[in-house]
């Protein structure tokens, strides 16, 4: 049992590590295998970024305004994960949005230069979160705008690796940044303790607004299918960059579909 949850232990550190910037010990025995199994923490992942942001915005709330904690939280999110996402999110932009082979599309990807796609992308995408995340600070309790901004980011990043489970990836895997989360499919029992991690905030979250979550839930849920399914026919599956769009698309997706049914 010990070494059991050592293992986890280890597991844990190797997703934090992998997915943020927050200065934790490397796990022992280090390797892609390792890589490979913590994703079923991705979720959790999601919990302690969303859980920063929260603190960030009560900090930056109680010195100055909802506005300026808005943007605080918004920021220590980008901080700590290093924009990992939101670089995916702009790359697919460019890519999906300037090419128009599938060969077109993936090197305009893999391209390390930021076009007018990917840069009018970002513009809209963090305008509208900061909206939605504004608009909810000023019509919800701190309690539940807290839990949802934790159960957006545990969702989206939930949403975005099951796409691994079910779809292609159509890169060269050697050549890609995410190649230690592609080799590997999760089993069952870590594909249920990833889900069960992504339920705990919903649930405690449904005791405010249970409509509102169900909503939310198949607003994201749908915008990750429309949008893989979209990838599919433009490119024949997902790339590192994708997963990053559906993590970015399916936060924002929960943000706006829940305040939208919670204030209705």
């Amino acid at each position: 049992m010990k070494q059991r949850m050592e293992n986890e232990w280890q597991l844990i550190l190797a997703a934090l590590m992998f997915y943020t910037r927050l200065p934790v010990p490397n796990p022992k025995n280090h390797s892609e295998e390792l890589l490979n199994k913590s994703r079923k923490y991705f979720p959790l992942v999601g919990i302690v970024v969303g859980i920063s942001a929260v603190i960030s915005f009560v900090i930056a709330n109680h010195l100055w305004n909802s506005l300026i904690a808005t943007a605080a939280s918004m920021t220590t999110t980008i901080l700590l994960t290093g924009a990992f996402h939101e670089d995916g999110f702009a790359d697919s932009c460019d890519g999906l949005g300037g090419g128009w082979s599938q060969e077109q599309v993936l090197t305009i990807m893999k391209d390390s230069r930021v076009g007018t796609y990917a840069v009018v992308g970002l513009i809209l995408l963090l305008l509208l979160k900061f909206l939605s995340l504004f608009s909810a600070a000023q019509t919800m309790t701190l309690a539940s705008f807290a839990i949802m901004y934790v159960a957006g980011h545990a969702l989206s990043r939930q949403l975005s690796s099951s796409i691994i489970e079910r779809h292609q990836y159509v890169q060269d895997i050697d050549l890609s940044k995410v190649k230690p989360i592609t080799d590997r499919h999760l089993a069952k029992d870590e594909q249920i303790l990833s889900y069960f991690i992504t339920a705990l905030p919903l649930l405690v979250l449904s005791v405010f607004e249970p409509l509102a979550v169900v909503v939310a839930i198949a607003a994201s849920a749908l915008t990750a299918t429309l949008f893989i399914q979209y990838c599919n026919k433009r490119v024949g599956g997902y790339t590192g960059d994708i997963l990053g769009a559906t993590q970015q698309l399916c936060e924002l997706t929960f943000y706006l579909s829940f305040l939208s049914a919670a204030s209705a």
